[in-house]
């Protein structure tokens, strides 16, 4: 029995240093899987700062867009407003042919504006430039015409200030507009970015979580198969304690035994050596 329970603690100490290491090497891998999840998890958390500045920086420019094109719409009214009395002039004076400088100014505006927002073909945009140009060719024809007329320059010099400042609004639409524009496309990129290595970094957090699991299986298994040892530990201790006793005991009651034997031959009158008396000594019969 002895022999059995020594060989299955054998057993159990080998299975425990078998769960110690598998355990051991579970817990390196859940750290390298922990480390590179934290890593994907800074870069994303860089990527997405980068991304807020980018939607600041687009945002600031459509601020400018905004306000530019307020001043510029208020030129562009005050201007449209002194052709309009232009163009009452120019009624009154009978050179009213074809459309008003006041009506040439409201579309070039118009299709200026189709050319900054729509999206077109190559050719479509080309035939809009040329139409645009077309118009301010016979924009000047009629504003030469008018400026002989001391009033109508005066007005003219005016309306073509005023359009002069607005043009330098617009410019500077079509500039922070294209500068906004620029920041959102770099602002959507680095967003995916961001999204891609979120992604990457939770199923890093998966594989971790699997492979800290299984770690801590393993620690289970180590604990119980240690207890278990200590329980085997106690039991042969006991059974090699008891066996110890059994054998002082049987010691024991064979000198007793034999120390009688030799009382009795001395009270026979028989003559005891040293040895004997020393037994007798010691099993306390003399």
């Amino acid at each position: 029995m002895l022999e059995e329970m020594e060989g299955r603690k054998n057993e159990l100490r080998e299975k425990s240093e078998e769960y110690k290491n598998e355990r051991n090497a579970l817990n390196v891998e859940a750290s390298k899987l922990a480390a590179k999840r934290n890593e994907l998890n800074m870069k994303t958390k860089e990527l997405v700062e980068e991304a807020q500045k980018l939607k600041e920086n687009r945002d600031k420019n459509n601020r400018e867009v905004s306000e530019n094109k307020k001043e510029r719409d208020v030129l562009n009214e005050k201007s449209n407003n002194v052709y309009a009395e232009i163009d009452k002039i120019r009624r009154n004076l009978n050179l009213a042919d074809g459309p008003s400088l006041k009506e040439l100014n409201r579309e070039i505006d118009r299709m200026e504006f189709k050319q900054q927002t729509e999206v077109m073909s190559p050719a479509k945009e080309r035939e809009l430039v040329d139409t645009i140009a077309s118009m301010r060719d016979e924009f000047r024809r009629k504003k030469e015409q008018l400026e002989g007329n001391v009033e109508l320059r005066t007005l003219l010099k005016e309306a073509q200030a005023l359009r002069d400042e607005a043009s330098k609004y617009h410019e500077r639409v079509k500039e922070y507009a294209d500068l906004a524009q620029e920041y959102h496309d770099r602002m959507v990129e680095v967003f995916k970015q961001a999204d891609t290595t979120r992604a990457e970094s939770d199923n890093v957090h998966k594989e971790f979580v699997n492979v800290q699991e299984n770690a801590d299986k393993k620690h289970r298994l180590f604990i119980q198969t240690q207890k278990e040892i200590r329980d085997f530990n106690k039991v042969i201790l006991a059974i090699k304690r008891k066996a110890r006793e059994s054998q002082t005991t049987i010691a024991r009651e064979n000198a007793v035994k034999k120390a009688k034997e030799v009382y009795d031959k001395f009270k026979q009158g028989e003559k005891l050596d040293t040895e004997s008396i020393m037994l007798l000594q010691r099993s306390k019969l003399l």
